[in-house]
């Protein structure tokens, strides 16, 4: 594996809950953080139907516009009980003319789990892929995922995206909250972001 040995590191979103998420995580490390939303670069269209395929568009756009090591993430909620929908089209199902909708993303999300009569627990994974790339086009590849099930009606004020409606397994002393009521810094601990993080460490010299 190759060792990151610069102190700067662009990460490609625009997504400022997920930009503040990976700058903590970074933090300990002493590495600087920008964004591609911070330095304006363009999104790229992300036209793969992979986490992968998408980290990478989104990896290659960034280092080619800026000659940094960029780290991109592509993640999402895959529902078992929808065929791992909406999987990449996480995002996209919140898209609305007027921005990104996510009360509605989950309120579908649950209508189609209701329509289909799938029973509790309704099982779902959030799950990320990292790409760390280097402006020579070398690639390393981190997974990480979060099993839970899904909850209704949603609850808590912290997180993003679908956190509200998530319930992550192995919470301690048996607890059942969601993504959005847990402090931050736990959320950060248990996290898909944080499994796919703890094997990117390893990049880490």
């Amino acid at each position: 594996m190759r060792k990151l040995t610069e102190k700067k590191l662009l990460v490609a979103t625009h997504n400022a809950g997920k930009l503040e998420e990976i700058r903590a995580m970074m933090a300990p490390f002493g590495i600087e953080v920008t964004s591609a939303g911070e330095m304006g670069l363009a999104e790229p269209d992300e036209t793969e139907t992979t986490f992968i395929g998408n980290a990478r568009i989104k990896a290659r756009a960034a280092m080619e516009a800026t000659g940094l090591v960029v780290l991109a993430d592509d993640s999402g909620i895959t529902i078992d009980g929808l065929d791992g929908a909406p999987g990449v089209y996480t995002a996209d199902w919140a898209e609305t003319p007027n921005g990104r909708d996510f009360d509605m993303a989950m309120a579908r999300a649950w209508n189609e789990l209701e329509a289909a009569n799938v029973p509790e627990p309704r099982t779902a994974q959030f799950r990320a892929t990292l790409i760390l790339m280097w402006p020579d086009g070398h690639e390393e590849i981190f997974e990480g995922i979060a099993p839970g099930r899904l909850v209704w009606p949603t609850r808590g004020p912290h997180g993003h995206g679908y956190d509200p409606m998530f319930v992550p397994d192995g919470q301690e002393g048996g607890q059942s909250l969601t993504f959005a009521e847990m402090d931050p810094a736990e959320k950060n601990r248990i996290s898909h972001r944080a499994d796919a993080f703890r094997k990117l460490e390893a990049a880490f010299a």
